[in-house]
């Protein structure tokens, strides 16, 4: 694909290790050069602002998802039919669904069983007092909670976490991420058919909506694998990501936890600053329809469009003092859960259980100290740590 001589080129990678380990002086590079910049590495054009990310995002007509949103062919073509890699018409029935299921009133069901969990891992956490946040506190709720919400069978649940990453990591550029995911990315699909073919999903989850929808004509049966996938990765590892993040930014922030304690009111608006600082999904691709231009920058028919979110969350033409983690600035428009018709659909279940979470440890945690070196995954898409080593310290009369 030929390039326009107008858009400045970035030729770093910003998907190698050092770039997704610590991305953002990667993003502040890309915003100063212009609104879009072309990645010769990827063949795709970088958006990093936050407005022309929205822009983009917003016009689904012009920039598609159809195509797939990967950095790679393999998984463009591998992920047809999900609802993730859909349009219009397309998309709007594979939502439908399952959309009942996540509705502002359905997610409101889930409040007590969400509460009921939580209030079980924050004992058993405070009881040892020296945790790691991500095995014990950011992915004991969501692997409590998501598999049953989708129906998967007991066996085999052991694998989910681990699929869900590799199904994410494979998103990217073709690099040995990428490579080296595509086997367990493999493997996931493979056993979602083999549940779908088995018909072993559980009683009123989301897989058995998904198979009464083929019964009744709705979809193809052939589609069943990919639409039980679309919604168990994002529920997992996104909130993963929120959770894990919010804990290691109230442990180097103790100020900011102690504004939460006092005001819990304010934690709806702590967990948007937590995904705006610390966006859980990286970026995903969409593709131009016909020759357009993005901030001025001219875009050619057939271009694979890179949207940044974790760049536009940080882009200072939004966002005053941007590299501040600040749970009194309003974070409501923030873009880590996307915008448009593809905005997140399980962001009402994630923000649940983020909340939820951050409300126990507010009540009971007079502090979170940290207690080793954390370390961050390395995964293409998904932006969370792998290790977190924290100490809770109980607040005054509260038995851990």
């Amino acid at each position: 694909m030929a390039t326009e001589v107008s858009v400045p080129q970035y030729r770093s990678n910003i998907y190698s290790r050092s770039a997704i380990l610590d991305p953002y002086p990667h993003y502040a590079e890309l915003r100063a050069l212009g609104p879009v910049v072309w990645l010769p590495r990827h063949r795709a054009y970088a958006v990093s602002r936050y407005a022309d990310c929205k822009t983009v995002l917003l016009d689904d007509e012009t920039f598609i998802s159809g195509d797939g949103v990967a950095l790679n062919p393999v998984a463009n073509r591998l992920g047809r039919g999900t609802t993730l890699n859909s349009d219009g018409d397309e998309h709007a029935l594979k939502r439908s669904v399952l959309a009942h299921r996540l509705t502002p009133k359905a997610v409101r069901t889930m409040r007590a069983a969400v509460e009921e969990k939580a209030e079980q891992i924050v004992d058993t956490a405070l009881a040892k007092g020296l945790v790691d946040g991500v095995d014990d506190l950011a992915t004991a709720l969501p692997t409590s909670i998501v598999p049953d919400l989708v129906g998967w069978p007991e066996e085999g649940r052991e694998n989910l976490l681990r699929w869900a990453g590799a199904t994410f990591d494979s998103l990217g550029p073709i690099n040995r991420q990428s490579i080296g995911a595509a086997k367990a990315a493999g493997e996931m699909m493979a056993f979602s058919k083999r549940v779908v073919r088995e018909r072993s999903v559980l009683p009123g989850s989301m897989g058995a909506d998904v198979l009464t929808a083929a019964d009744e004509n709705k979809i193809p049966e052939s589609q069943c694998p990919a639409l039980m996938i679309d919604y168990l990765a994002p529920s997992l590892d996104t909130t993963i990501g929120a959770i894990s993040s919010a804990l290691h930014l109230f442990a180097h922030n103790p100020e900011q936890w102690q504004i939460l304690r006092d005001d819990p009111d304010r934690i709806p608006n702590a967990v948007n600053e937590v995904v705006r600082y610390e966006s859980p999904l990286r970026a995903f691709s969409r593709r131009a329809v016909r020759d357009t231009d993005i901030g001025g920058a001219p875009v050619p028919a057939g271009a694979r469009i890179l949207v940044i979110y974790a760049s536009a969350n940080r882009d200072p033409r939004e966002w005053h003092d941007p590299d501040t983690f600040d749970i009194t600035r309003d974070a409501a428009r923030q873009l880590g859960f996307g915008s448009g018709v593809h905005g997140c659909a399980g962001q009402g279940l994630a923000r649940l259980e983020t909340q939820t979470l951050l409300r126990l440890l507010a009540r009971r945690v007079e502090r979170i100290e940290p207690a080793g070196t954390p370390r961050w995954a390395v995964n293409n898409v998904i932006h969370r740590f792998d290790r977190l080593p924290l100490k809770l310290v109980a607040a005054e009369g509260t038995t851990p």
